[in-house]
């Protein structure tokens, strides 16, 4: 299992934060950008392949895969409530 961190976001234009975020990105150690959707990185994340963090006030903070109470899986840092503001808060993938 490798780790990586999240950088950037892709969102859609909805108010329900549980399915606001399309993709996420980031940086390779070899310089090159990855991006993956949120339902990649969620089934990344549950069959072991990979794991995400994000940096927040210079701390590492993992990505965990949560279940809203209407039963949609989403990614979310472990630090946030049921809204994903550590995640919604990274600027835009280009």
């Amino acid at each position: 299992m490798s780790k990586h961190q999240i950088r950037c976001i892709t969102k859609a234009d909805r108010h329900n934060p549980h399915e606001r975020i399309l993709a996420i990105g980031g940086v390779n150690p070899n310089g090159t950008n990855w991006k993956l959707t949120q339902q990649a990185a969620i089934d990344s994340i549950n069959s072991g392949k990979y794991r995400f963090y994000v940096v927040v006030n210079g701390q590492q903070v993992d990505v965990i895969v949560a279940v809203s109470r209407y039963g949609h899986r989403y990614i979310k840092t472990v630090a946030d409530g049921e809204e994903p503001n550590n995640l919604l808060s990274l600027m835009e993938c280009k």
